[in-house]
């Protein structure tokens, strides 16, 4: 599902790193020996300083202070001028240091997690995308998509292939592998049954603790065993992937992807999974009671991209009951507030957006699932959608 973070129910809703050392004029006399050598003892004095203060940065991102590690990477001057007339020899003894740096311009986004000030969150990838990082970010947010706005079942399943019933989220055990596994678990039962072995008493056990865990803790602990078995996961992993791309193309923020029940539980995350994300737009017009189109059609794009993705991939989706909610909620806030017909119609069209969108972009969906599938940070995740993205043009 796609959280906003906790406010309005909206918003759960480079150039590589300048040079630490400046330089000096007589670095321009054209003698290569005296070149050479004062290059080399200004990196290897300046050195020990410079990576401390890269050691604090660094400290900052693993503390998950992002206001901390963005404060450290707006102090350092750069200096594109010196840069461009810097000799040759002296570029390429600093060029690996340089390239050390711009790898940890990335890290900060690392740091975005724990950040309850999504103002920071933003910093962050303004800062990147000054910095030419993030070449793709936003690149949607200003496009008018084309095609219609009334998108009947027809015209959906023209568009996708799919029945409007293969984009609705399913009750556990009443499709696809939920349906697999509880099949598995009552032929079990029987089978034990039929052995003459009386497991009802831990069976009652078993199902009373299974009631326990879905009214107090929101059906986590068995939200966790699932994780553990592969094919689910992954079906995890692709529709938050969905969720992430999405956002990233349109311009909101993310300051995460959550796919541990226990943290999203101990995070207040309503669901198992989810990633966070922010429309700084959209919180203004709410708090000024007006809700532009435009807005809630990004917003809805992005709330129903995991559905896509799972539509796109699989071919019909399972997850996304909690991203439903938040759309009738926020329907509700509209003045009128939408009707069902309305909502239905609005549904609809989001998910066929998000779809041809994620269609478009296959390549950088699959980066991102393959990277949330081996545990990398945003900062990887973020980085392999980039990478998939410029090599596919």
């Amino acid at each position: 599902m796609a959280i906003p973070p906790s406010s309005p129910p909206c918003l759960r809703s480079l150039s590589p790193f300048p040079p630490l050392f400046p330089r000096q004029s007589s670095f321009l006399v054209p003698r290569k020996q005296s070149l050479a050598f004062r290059s080399f003892r200004r990196h290897e004095v300046l050195r020990p300083s410079a990576l401390r203060e890269w050691r604090e940065y660094e400290d900052a991102v693993k503390r998950k202070d992002l206001a901390g590690a963005l404060r450290f990477l707006k102090s350092i001057e750069y200096d594109q001028q010196r840069d461009a007339i810097a000799a040759p020899m002296t570029t390429a003894k600093l060029s690996g240091l340089g390239a050390l740096e711009l790898e940890r311009d990335w890290q900060v986004l690392d740091a975005c997690l724990n950040a309850d000030d999504m103002r920071l969150v933003r910093s962050a990838f303004r800062f990147l995308k000054e910095r030419g990082l993030l070449a793709n970010f936003g690149k949607f947010s200003s496009i008018v998509l084309e095609g219609t706005r009334e998108v009947t079942p027809t015209v959906l399943k023209s568009a996708t292939g799919l029945e409007v019933t293969k984009l609705s989220p399913k009750k556990w055990g009443l499709s696809g592998g939920s349906s697999i596994a509880l099949a598995a678990f009552l032929g079990g039962v029987s089978y034990l049954l039929s052995q003459e072995i009386d497991v009802r008493p831990n069976l009652a056990v078993i199902l009373g603790l299974a009631y326990m865990d879905s009214v107090f803790l929101g059906g986590t602990c068995l939200a966790q065993i699932s994780c553990y078995w592969p094919p689910h996961k992954r079906r995890i992993i692709v529709h938050e992937a969905g969720h992430l791309l999405i956002a990233y193309l349109m311009g909101c923020p993310i300051r995460g992807v959550i796919l541990d029940p226990i943290v999203a539980m101990q995070m207040g995350v309503q669901g198992h999974a989810g990633t966070q994300f922010w429309d700084q737009k959209m919180e203004g017009e709410i708090a000024e009671g007006r809700l532009s189109g435009s807005s809630f059609d990004r917003y809805s794009m992005v709330l129903f991209a995991g559905i896509a993705a799972e539509a796109l991939v699989y071919g019909e989706a399972e997850g996304g009951e909690n991203d439903e909610n938040l759309f009738r909620s926020i329907s509700l806030l509209l003045e009128p507030p939408l009707s069902m017909a309305q909502m239905s119609n609005q549904a609809r069209w989001s998910v066929l957006q998000s779809y041809n969108l994620l269609k478009w972009h296959k390549a950088a969906h699959r980066a991102a699932v393959e990277a949330l599938q081996v545990g990398s940070p945003l900062s990887i995740v973020i980085r392999r959608i980039e990478e998939a993205m410029s090599s596919s043009r």
